[in-house]
């Protein structure tokens, strides 16, 4: 049953400049795919905590969001921070691992949000 009112607040991680790269990257998906990577985004938001398959913990405090859809396979990678979903990063999948270089970025984002760059 999805609790009436979320257990975390949806944060979009902000650069220093103010892009927000996560809602830049939904923003450019079709529709279909935006609503059903939203659908698991609220899932997580509404029921957290939530593990496999929807939500693989990849360590020391990161956790991939795993959402299909018709267009393939997408990650949005993120940490939770006392009652926030930050949305670090996200990609459409194309290999079976996460690649490294994706995990890199989300670990620098990471490492800026804890230094307060970016809280919102």
């Amino acid at each position: 049953m999805v609790h009436s009112v979320p257990r975390l607040r949806v944060v979009f991680y902000r650069s220093d400049t103010g892009r927000e790269p996560v809602r830049e990257w939904l923003k450019g998906l079709n529709k279909n795919a935006r609503t059903e990577i939203g659908r698991d985004i609220r899932v997580v938001q509404f029921k957290w905590p939530v593990g496999m398959p929807l939500v693989r913990f990849l360590g020391e405090g990161l956790l991939e969001l795993r959402s299909r859809h018709a267009g393939g396979e997408a990650r949005v990678i993120f940490l939770t921070d006392r009652n926030r979903m930050v949305l670090l990063h996200a990609f459409r999948k194309k290999s079976r691992k996460t690649p490294k270089k994706e995990l890199q970025l989300a670990r620098r984002r990471e490492a800026k949000w804890h230094m307060g760059g970016s809280v919102q």
